[in-house]
């Protein structure tokens, strides 16, 4: 049985004392590390240097630090709100500051999105690994403790462990070690608000050397709100949500493509008609190729499991099940909502969701021939940040070499995509992005880096419609990005194609797809916007009624900068206008609604203008 204890210093000095002094830790992804033993572990190791640590680890999970008037005085009381009992990770600031002690290294193989670009420490040290490999490449370091946040249960007398919202490597790792292939020690931390998941989560207290379990340590698990639902993203789902087949498989990767597209089937299946309006509206003479409800159902597959898939749940839509099964999960995170919702289900509804290691979710190995009959007609969603003409993917990092977040399962699930008979990989990207005041295009002739090789092309999803390039030519692949990219840009990528050879010099863009612009695409929706089926928060919120307000206004804003000609017009109306009592409650909100600063006064103006355009 585990050693149990109250006081994480007392759990280190019981790690030193049973590993020694050269410690290779494994801190599970995202929600699951330990905080409270890693971080004493990091200030023992700090303090004496004879200790050598080195911490593995994935999506090292960060409150924000809002900055700037505007998004601190939004930002602050809602960080304090929503994370303010969430201990922070003892290692995150010095490795951000480059300021590591010489004994400590930390190693990640995934980032969060974009917050670890310009660390060098940790740019040096990012391991490159498809998700299904990270476990033997983090055995192979001499993985010898592993630090992982549990749920505990008491059953007849026997206390219990749930590896609840990380099954992923941890599985994969018990494994190896129940084979005698790998020796480390499992320490548990428990927590109260993590959902105790069955199946093979649930585990005996054997499995553990030491738990740590005390209300003195007990914390509000880390909840990142869910954010508002664009435009963009909701034209990228209602595609997506045209190619899903009834009786088939969902994977859907992390961002919010993944809400889009679960409200984009929901209105599929409860406003058929609606549905292929607003897909005539959105795509002018191309049907989507599914369009029917959801009788039979869908089967979930996913090594990340967020708040659509239970929306889905709710909807009838995610019902197909397998050995009992509707969803089959590797990990997990979201709202406070989400993890309510988990925590309150009855035990028949909690048995339909099975976390399972990431080989199973995110490969084919292993009882394959059972694989390949529950994975039917699978479509695998996940998102990049661009795409060449030629139909190679950036999903992961630079062409200079850094990396903004990591390969994760996107690479398995494309393999599996082809691996899989009727089984399609969508790649989702926004058509373009800002960089400063300029827009650029995220369908590119050439880029120095690629996710996913153009060999392995297959189905891209922009919001200006569905490239499907799988087994085309060249040409045919060329062709059929021309016409989901921005039409601000076509014309220039045609150009550098024909001029590469790749294109017949008398190539034409059909003109259906030379007014790929964005005015387009939310005058298309907007119907669909202003009768509610395509809310903002399709999933709920953390966001109070005034903060759910203040949003579409303070992005106007931040949208105005890029053309700084058009803020005094803003200024001007703001000056002129009469808020009203809602416009109060958002501008009391920001502290601005008594402003007693010339730079409060400026803001005030402001907010009150984006504020009456944003109604």
């Amino acid at each position: 049985m585990p050693k149990r204890f109250s006081d994480p210093e007392a759990v280190v000095d019981e790690i030193v004392r049973d590993v020694g002094k050269n410690l290779v830790v494994g801190l599970p992804l995202g929600l699951g590390k330990a905080n409270h033993i890693a971080n004493a572990l990091y200030a023992r190791a700090a303090a004496d240097p004879s200790i050598d640590l080195t911490l593995l680890a994935a999506l090292t999970l960060e409150k924000p630090k809002p900055g700037g008037l505007l998004e601190s005085r939004f930002g602050g009381p809602l960080v304090e709100r929503l994370f303010g009992g969430y201990p922070d990770l003892a290692y995150a600031a010095p490795l951000r500051a480059g300021r590591l002690p010489p004994n400590i290294r930390v190693m990640e193989f995934f980032f969060l999105a974009g917050r670890w670009l310009h660390v060098p420490f940790a740019q040096q040290h990012y391991i490159s690994a498809n998700y299904t490999h990270a476990a033997s490449y983090l055995l192979a370091r001499g993985m010898n403790v592993v630090l992982q946040l549990v749920a505990k249960r008491v059953v007849d007398g026997q206390t219990r462990y749930s590896l609840s919202c990380n099954t992923d490597i941890t599985l994969d790792i018990l494994q190896t070690r129940a084979e005698g292939r790998a020796a480390f020690k499992l320490v548990g931390q428990v927590n109260s608000e993590l959902p105790f998941m069955p199946g093979p989560a649930d585990l005996a207290a054997d499995e553990f050397s030491a738990v740590l379990d005390s209300p003195a340590t007990d914390f509000p698990l880390f909840a990142p709100p869910a954010e508002p639902v664009s435009d963009t993203k909701y034209a990228i789902g209602l595609h997506a949500a045209g190619l899903v087949r009834d009786g088939g498989t969902l994977q859907i990767g992390i961002g919010q493509v993944g809400d889009a597209l679960a409200q984009g089937l929901i209105v599929r299946h409860r406003h058929n008609a609606q549905f292929l309006e607003v897909m005539a509206r959105l795509a002018p003479g191309t049907a989507p190729r599914e369009t029917g409800t959801f009788d039979t159902g869908l089967y979930g597959v996913s090594e990340m499991v967020f708040e659509a898939f239970l929306g889905l749940m709710r909807a009838g839509i995610l019902k197909r099940a397998v050995d009992g099964v509707i969803l089959h999960g590797a990990f997990f995170l979201g709202p406070k909502a989400f993890y309510r919702s988990l925590r309150e289900m009855t035990p028949e509804e909690i048995s339909r969701i099975c976390m399972m290691p990431v080989s199973f979710t995110n490969a084919l190995y292993g009882d394959e021939d059972a694989k390949r009959r529950a994975r039917l007609d699978a479509r695998f969603v996940n998102s990049a940040m661009m795409a060449t003409l030629l139909g190679a993917a950036v999903s992961d990092g630079l062409e200079s070499g850094q990396v903004i977040s990591g390969v994760g399962g996107q690479y398995n699930f494309v393999a599996q995509a082809f691996a899989l008979e009727g089984a399609r990989a969508l790649l989702a990207l926004e058509a373009t992005r800002f960089a400063g005041r300029k827009v650029l295009s995220n369908i590119r002739w050439s880029y120095g880096h690629e996710t996913i090789p153009r060999h392995l092309r297959d189905v891209f999803v922009t919001e200006y419609g569905v490239a499907d390039v799988r087994g085309k030519s060249d040409e045919e692949v060329i062709a059929a990005m021309l016409t989901i990219a921005d039409s601000r840009f076509q014309d220039e990528l045609a150009r550098q194609a024909r001029d590469a050879g790749k294109l017949p010099k008398g190539f034409e863009i059909p003109a259906v797809h030379r007014e790929n612009f964005p005015e387009r695409v939310a005058a298309a929706l907007k119907p669909a916007r202003e009768a509610g089926l395509l809310p903002s928060f399709p999933f709920g919120s953390d966001f109070t009624d005034a903060e759910q307000r203040l949003i579409p206004a303070l992005q106007l804003l931040q949208a105005a900068q890029r053309t700084p000609a058009k803020l005094p017009g803003l200024l001007w109306e703001g000056l002129t206008r009469t808020p009203d009592a809602a416009d109060g409650e958002c501008l009391a909100r920001l502290g601005l609604d008594r402003p007693g600063t010339l730079a409060e006064r400026f803001y005030r103006a402001l907010v009150s203008a984006a504020l009456g355009r944003t109604k």
